[in-house]
């Protein structure tokens, strides 16, 4: 296996691409992480820890739904999740660069 820090950086900032293509940022770490997960060192561990956080952001965006129409409340979750997803794609990309383990609050471990 070799070590490729830029390509642990690029899967992580590859989620904004949902800012232009609106899928592109599940798709684009998927399918990175499905080529190379054997081939790079950490990629395995990195695209894991993307994709569950992606999954558990798309759940709690679906719960905020409701919460809009019933109480309001739902707004004030959609803003947090959307810091959340800004800074956080930011944060561990720094942290790859850095050889230092991604970690994104709220995800579930769906992928082990």
């Amino acid at each position: 296996m070799k070590e490729n820090k830029q390509l642990l950086v690029i899967i992580h900032l590859s989620q904004f691409l949902d800012f232009i293509t609106g899928i592109g940022g599940f798709v684009v770490p998927l399918i990175i992480w499905l080529l190379k997960k054997d081939e790079i060192y950490e990629l395995d561990y990195h695209g894991k820890t993307i994709l569950n956080f992606r999954i558990s952001m798309f759940i709690y965006t679906l719960i905020c739904i409701p919460f809009v129409f019933l109480f309001g409340v739902g707004i004030l979750g959609f803003i947090i999740l959307g810091f959340i997803y800004l800074i956080f794609p930011i944060v561990n990309a720094v942290r790859a660069s850095n050889n230092q383990t991604p970690h994104y609050p709220l995800s579930i471990k769906f992928i082990k």
